[in-house]
């Protein structure tokens, strides 16, 4: 059991999120879980301590990260969704409570419509990321001011960017680039392993690698 180290978990009880939370739960790790709408919750463990409540809301942000260690987001904007900048009220939200909490670790998912300094995004990858703006500008707008915000912060953040997600319990290998998605979708079992692995990894501390399956 991971009895040194607490992880505060965003984005929970979404799609991958869940898959995120059993992988902590499988390891052993002692976990703060922020719930929107507790009525929706199924899960009991006793390595789980639930706070109710939303990133917008500072004062559950600040009882989220309460004798945490680290922080990993896989925030979405949920159903009912949420306001389309709900993603720089969470970098906002996010980034103040781990300074007043002095934690320093933040994991976070998002598309790979995000740009990157470097980026080399194939046609295939730009024509998603063009796409995503011409349907969803306020979204992707939103996600790529977090990640700006994550660049300016003194934060240990990785930010992963990702395909289409598969919601299968199957966990083929996955391979990880800098610059260009590498692939058409990730397993949600893959993706859990990668974020909690990056806890004790620090390969891509400020950078935002792409993942997928091979």
């Amino acid at each position: 059991m991971k009895t040194d180290i607490k992880i505060a978990v965003i984005g929970g009880t979404g799609k991958s999120g869940q898959y995120v939370v059993r992988q902590l739960i499988k390891l052993g790790y002692s976990f703060n879980m922020l719930v929107r709408n507790p009525e929706h919750l199924t899960l009991d463990n006793p390595l789980a301590y639930v706070v109710v409540g939303n990133v917008a809301d500072p004062v559950a942000m600040d009882r989220l990260f309460e004798g945490c260690n680290a922080v990993i987001s896989t925030l979405g904007l949920g159903i009912p969704p949420s306001a389309p900048d709900i993603f720089i009220t969470a970098a906002h939200n996010v980034i103040a409570a781990m300074k007043k909490h002095g934690i320093n670790r933040y994991i976070v998912t998002t598309g790979l419509n995000v740009n990157a300094p470097g980026d080399k995004k194939s046609p295939e990858t730009q024509m998603a990321t063009d796409w995503m703006y011409a349907n969803y500008p306020e979204s992707t707008k939103a996600k790529q001011q977090e990640f700006e915000m994550l660049l300016q912060s003194n934060l240990d953040w990785t930010m992963v960017r990702l395909p289409l997600i598969a919601l299968t319990d199957h966990q083929p290998e996955i391979r990880i680039a800098l610059h260009d998605c590498p692939g058409d979708g990730i397993s949600a079992t893959s993706l859990a392993h990668f974020l909690v692995g990056q806890l004790d990894d620090r390969q891509y501390l400020k950078a935002a690698p792409f993942i997928a399956d091979k």
